[in-house]
């Protein structure tokens, strides 16, 4: 295998440069001698460590004249976008991109194209997703230009969206029941590593341009890879079990309300997961080698890429929201009497629902709010947003006080008038809950939602008791 050159001749161009495999291998090509230029439609998207480091080409992928600018004189060329949403047909978009990105590439007489795919299984149909990105390394490869296409299965690594969907599912599931495909098998790679191949592929001889598989030594199941997350990072024990209903659709939207990880980014996660991911890594030890000490294993991988992570935020902040829901539901309980001779002797609207309705109600309602205002608080904590995350505590705690202090006011001081007050004031702060919770994901939003429309109707149903019971 030829050997790496790091003369500084040679000029790299990298587009996706604001991801979070395009923003680390910046560095390492500056590293390693290259200079640098890349394709960038919000500048001030890219990494402030090294944007004064490199050459900056603003402009838009899409664009055939943007792109003829960018690999103009380029030496090895990176190719790291891919539609992780299913905003439109995002195939289609990724196809013309390719095409475009191709054909002007083969023009320039870039010396070598690199792009970062997906492992997959050989003979059987892929998600719409895997195809698309498979489908674009063919577009690549017929260019003309000599093109290394690296498929890699999970990246471990901060900021890796596989990663951040495997470790919040571990942090926040402590037993789990999900779709077949966590049966599954994985070779999973360390980012590291996989930022090795990435910048040795640029020196591959002109001849080689074909897929290449990398990847860990270690093949995993997704369940697997969770427990041995739990064991890293010190969780407990978790529990995994499978069930043949969850299609992948559902599984992504579960994902967007449990996790971070938004449900459009979850669903071609989730569709890449439901066929084996293993390869075979010989023709990448053959062809690219492997990084000094030998390529990392799946413990050392979370290790590192935990270094800066707190795995243990999810299980605090449950534990402060969970006692805090629980108490509001007991002394909600204890003031409660429909029993009551004076409730029964209430003149009650027809659309009243029989008393039966309601413990059933508030019941699934203190489960949404629990796991949906954890979701929330962890969330906003995890961007960085920690005024909000702690603002939204606060609201949270004022929302329980006011919920257990209106079954007192009805049931325990009959005051039809000051309970109704007490109800609207207890969906206002669900609303504000609501809006404040929107930042962190639409699954939140909505399950608060529903408990600010279930207190609408509370305060609806109040007044009109009140009115009746003059």
């Amino acid at each position: 295998m030829t050997e790496p050159t790091t003369t500084e001749s040679r000029l790299a161009l990298v587009t996706g440069a604001s991801g979070s495999i395009g923003a680390l291998l910046v560095p390492k090509l500056l590293d390693a001698g290259f200079r640098v230029r890349v394709l960038a439609r919000t500048p001030g998207k890219l990494n402030d460590d090294w944007r004064d480091r490199v050459e900056v080409v603003q402009g838009d992928a899409s664009e055939a004249e943007d792109v003829r600018r960018a690999v103009e004189g380029v030496d090895v060329a990176y190719y790291l976008l891919h539609s992780m949403d299913s905003d439109g047909n995002f195939a289609e978009r990724d196809r013309l991109l390719a095409h475009t990105f191709a054909d002007a590439a083969a023009a320039a007489e870039v010396g070598r194209l690199v792009y970062l795919s997906g492992l997959h299984p050989d003979g059987v149909e892929l998600s719409d997703h895997l195809a698309s990105r498979v489908e674009v390394g063919e577009i690549l490869l017929a260019s003309g230009v000599p093109t290394a296409v690296l498929q890699a299965g999970v990246v471990l690594g901060d900021g890796s969206a596989s990663f951040d969907m495997l470790r919040h599912l571990t942090e926040r599931l402590p037993a789990a029941f999900g779709p077949r495909w966590l049966n599954n098998h994985i070779r999973p790679i360390a980012v590291d590593d996989a930022l090795f191949y990435l910048l040795r592929a640029a020196d591959l001889p002109a001849e080689e341009s074909r897929p290449i598989d990398i990847g860990m030594d270690e093949v995993l199941t997704y369940s697997d890879m969770m427990r041995r997350y739990a064991r890293v990072v010190r969780l407990h024990r978790r529990r995994i079990g499978t069930v043949p209903v969850l299609t992948p659709e559902l599984a992504s939207y579960w994902v967007g309300f449990i996790s971070p990880v938004d449900a459009a980014i979850a669903r071609p996660l989730v569709g890449s997961l439901t066929h084996d991911a293993v390869g075979d890594i010989a023709d990448a030890r053959r062809l690219l080698g492997e990084p000094e000490g030998g390529l990392t294993g799946y413990d050392a991988a979370i290790r590192r890429a935990t270094r800066d992570l707190d795995p243990h935020r999810w299980g605090r902040t449950a534990g402060r929201v969970v006692l805090g829901v629980a108490a509001t539901a007991v002394v909600g309980s204890v003031l409660s009497n429909p029993d009551s001779r004076w409730f029964r002797r209430l003149d009650k609207p027809d659309w009243q629902p029989p008393n039966v309705a309601f413990p059933l109600v508030w019941s699934a309602l203190y489960g949404l709010i629990a796991v949906a205002g954890t979701a929330t608080v962890a969330d906003l904590a995890e961007d960085d947003e920690h005024e909000a995350s702690e603002a939204f505590g606060w609201a949270l705690a004022g929302n329980l006080v006011l919920n257990a202090a209106w079954s007192g006011l009805f049931f325990r001081a009959h005051n039809l008038p000051l309970a109704t007050a007490g109800a609207a004031a207890l969906a206002a702060s669900s609303a504000d809950l609501t809006r404040r919770a929107a930042p962190a994901g639409w699954g939140k939003a909505a399950a608060l939602g529903a408990y600010t429309a279930w207190c609408g109707f509370a305060t609806a149903l109040s007044a009109s008791l009140a009115r009746r019971n003059r």
